[in-house]
């Protein structure tokens, strides 16, 4: 049963988005409105969640030496029964009611789960609807709400600490090399020197004023928490060890569990039949469960109870990028985080287990990871995963990246499984070295997943371990190490280069291109960094939108920014549908903003081996004025995507000429286009007779963006959200006419 967390009631309030660190935990920590401390301007249609006087956290004393309760138990939960009390005598007199406690069943705690997910701060026709739907008082679902809040809090406390303490054992780690260098060069040179110390100690200084810095950021005191807590709230903290890197384990019993993973990784990355067979209808690889347990016994005793889920796939391919300098991208959260950009939304480094050996400090290594996967569509929940991740050298020319969860020991394994919605059995990947700077990756995800509502759409991707399997991660990793071969290429041949006649022109027009679309990527799918509201459209159409206020990031326009995206079905393959979008000729046969108008190419970059992946500089001509519009396509054997986004024509002009684009304004809109997991679907659409034998419809997915008002102090009204929400329909009919496809 959820319970709440004793905390100080003078800790400092906070806007939870204020925090640095919150970009790096857990999804589900929601916006300033549990403080109270509501901005005026968030009070719309889509974020407005009304807070009553009583709906507050509610406190535990740390006084009370018997078991800690919330008030909803106190006042609500259990029967009453009688207790006799002593007067002042030791006479026993007057009898008082006392209550019993009363747990949540495991089908209520998930229904509540499931709305906390959508909405922490539900109304009060949501809780009377949830309180009659699971047979519980209101004030029993207000008060679980409640208590389900501050559960959060701490955990993001303990996060941001973690944080802390890490930072602070880097500078530790900087203070004792530097002393060391000094006295090396102290040694060989002059050991009466007095400036040396001075200058290492003014250094010094200048470390501490920056952690200091750090933690007047965070709100927060150094490692460990800054409010104590009970032995009692220890004890039902204990299962949220896992989300803070507490494990209660000894880093030499990690370290066990992830040589043991890497062996595991081996053989299943080598193994051929009985332990895979391969698929007559799809040609995929699945995993023989039952040989898997025979062989790996201990993943038996390992599982969850209630998971039913088990993803399992393996992929192989060859990439653009010798194995060492692959593996030390792995071990680099930022540099992991930039190569899957489309799949991971969220990445950290929560914790250091062990430093690794050798010149680049990484063989051996192994690291305490968070990640928050994704597809591109609002649709489809992400996947929130805490791993130990291990890099192996097994050989000069081979490496092994591992992932796996571990658990807490000796704990509560249901209360666990609550917990944890996601969990890696050993995964990642085998590279090895070919020849000229290329790599045979091998890759192997398995994954342990609780059982949730997919949306119709995406349900066979899902089910069938395509949305987050090994081909999808294999796909991602080839096309971005060849963008990268593409980006760093200083001989490009002049048909790969259109419109642009320098080098430096080039890298800035590419770069632009990327931050356009990985911001499309943090814009499009379900990401916590997003709060999506379900709209449905006079002609019958689901839409998801989202509303954000920009402050800070010059990338990006100042104000108020509205999201629409919509994700359907078509009977198309997703060739003819990708190259549909990239088709300068056709584009103004959807693109409302060409209107009809002529559209002709300046500038058209080759990223890629294949012809879809390219850049391209569009002018849209119309009577009154002309507009230049910026394109990135992509294609690999998993998704394709097409982003774009009008840019201004002089800063353009600029970044052709070699100018760094990384402050020009930038609002993407684009779509995200997949095969639907269905390989014998007949098709309606196909270019050619191969495509009607190799593919089957496409999953479409649109986005668009639009700056509603340029004041981040203004309220969404209705009006603004129909014209976006109007314009994606415009749009998808727009699709339909011209692939000549009827509206549902």
């Amino acid at each position: 049963m959820s319970m709440a967390v004793e905390m100080s009631s003078k800790q400092p309030t906070k806007d939870f988005f204020s925090s640095p660190a919150l970009s790096l935990s857990l999804a589900g920590i929601f916006r300033n409105a549990s403080s109270g401390n509501t901005d005026p301007a968030e009070e719309d249609f889509l974020s407005r969640r009304v807070v009553d006087d009583e709906d507050r956290t509610v406190e535990m004393s740390s006084e009370n030496s018997g078991p800690t309760r919330s008030r909803s138990e106190e006042d609500l939960e259990g029967e009453d029964h009688e207790e006799d009390l002593e007067d002042d005598d030791g006479n026993k007199g007057n009898k008082r009611k006392r209550k019993k406690y009363h747990r949540h069943t495991t089908d209520q705690i998930r229904h509540m789960e499931a709305l906390f997910k959508e909405t922490p701060h539900p109304d009060e026709k949501q809780r009377q609807q949830l309180s009659k739907q699971l047979g519980l008082a209101p004030r029993q679902v207000k008060f679980w709400f409640q208590n389900r809040r501050t559960q959060i809090k701490a955990i993001q406390e303990r996060h941001e600490n973690s944080l802390l303490k890490a930072e602070l054992e880097k500078l530790r780690e900087e203070n004792k090399a530097m002393r060391e260098s000094f006295s090396k060069a102290a040694n060989s040179s002059c050991p009466n020197c007095g400036g040396g110390p001075d200058d290492l100690h003014l250094e010094n200084s200048k470390l501490k004023a920056e952690l200091d810095k750090l933690r007047a950021a965070l709100g927060r005191t150094p490692y460990p928490l800054q409010a104590s807590c009970s032995e009692d709230q220890e004890q039902r903290l204990g299962s949220l060890d896992f989300y803070t890197g507490v494990f209660a384990l000894e880093k030499s019993r990690i370290a066990e569990i992830a040589n043991r993973a890497t062996l595991e990784l081996q053989k299943m990355a080598t193994s051929g039949e009985p332990l895979w067979l391969r698929s007559v209808e799809t040609g995929r690889e699945i995993l023989n469960y039952d040989e898997y347990l025979k062989e790996f016994p201990q993943a038996q005793a390992s599982s969850f109870p209630g998971r039913k889920t088990i993803e399992a796939s393996r992929d192989v391919g060859i990439v653009f990028m010798d194995a060492h300098k692959l593996a030390q991208s792995f071990m680099d959260v930022g540099q992991w985080k930039e190569m899957f950009a489309c799949l991971v939304s969220k990445a950290a480094t929560v914790d250091v287990i062990r430093q690794g050996e050798g010149p680049s400090r990484i063989d051996g290594a192994i690291q305490l990871m968070f990640g928050e996967m994704q597809l591109l569509t609002p649709v489809v929940p992400t996947r929130e995963v805490y791993f130990v991740r291990s890099c192996r050298q097994l050989t000069p020319e081979k490496w092994a990246i591992v992932d796996v969860s571990v658990s807490v020991e000796d704990s509560n394994t249901e209360k666990e499984a609550s917990l944890l919605k996601c969990r890696k059995l050993p995964s990642g990947c085998i590279i090895e070295d070919t020849s000229n700077g290329h790599s045979k990756v091998t890759w192997v995800e398995h994954l342990d997943v609780s059982a949730s509502t997919v949306h119709p759409l995406f349900r066979s991707l899902v089910n069938t371990g395509l949305a987050f399997g090994a081909r999808h991660w294999v796909a991602t990793l080839q096309l971005h190490c060849e963008r990268l071969v593409f980006f760093m290429a200083t001989n490009v041949p002049t048909k790969d280069s259109l419109g642009v006649t320098t080098l430096a022109g080039r890298k800035s027009v590419l770069k632009m291109a990327q931050r356009m679309t990985q911001s499309f990527y943090r814009a499009i799918a379900a990401s916590s960094y997003h709060q999506w509201t379900k709209i449905t459209t006079k002609t019958g159409q689901d839409m998801r939108v989202s509303s954000r206020k920009n402050l800070h990031d010059p990338g990006e326009p100042t104000g108020v920014i509205v999201c629409a995206s919509s994700s359907l079905w078509l009977p198309v393959s997703p060739t003819l549908l990708f190259d549909f979008f990239r088709d300068e000729a056709r584009r103004h046969e959807w693109d409302a903003l060409s209107n009809g108008a002529h559209v002709q190419s300046i500038a058209s970059l080759s990223k890629g081996q294949d012809r879809g992946n390219s850049v391209a500089i569009q002018t849209v001509k119309s009577r009154e004025k002309s507009i230049w519009v910026l394109q990135d396509s992509s294609t690999n054997s998993y998704e394709s995507v097409v982003v774009y986004a009008p840019v201004d024509i002089n800063t353009t002009q600029l970044v052709l000429a070699g100018h760094d684009p990384s402050n020009i304004q930038i609002l993407p809109c684009g779509f995200s286009i997949i095969p639907d997991g269905v390989e014998s679907r007949p098709l309606v659409i196909t270019t050619t007779q191969d495509d009607r034998n190799s593919q089957g419809g496409s999953l479409l997915t649109l986005a668009l963006q639009t700056l509603i008002n340029p004041s981040p102090a203004a309220k969404l009204n209705m009006e603004s959200v129909d014209s976006v929400t109007n314009l994606v329909s415009v749009t998808l009919h727009n699709i339909r006419r011209s692939l000549q496809i009827e509206d549902c």
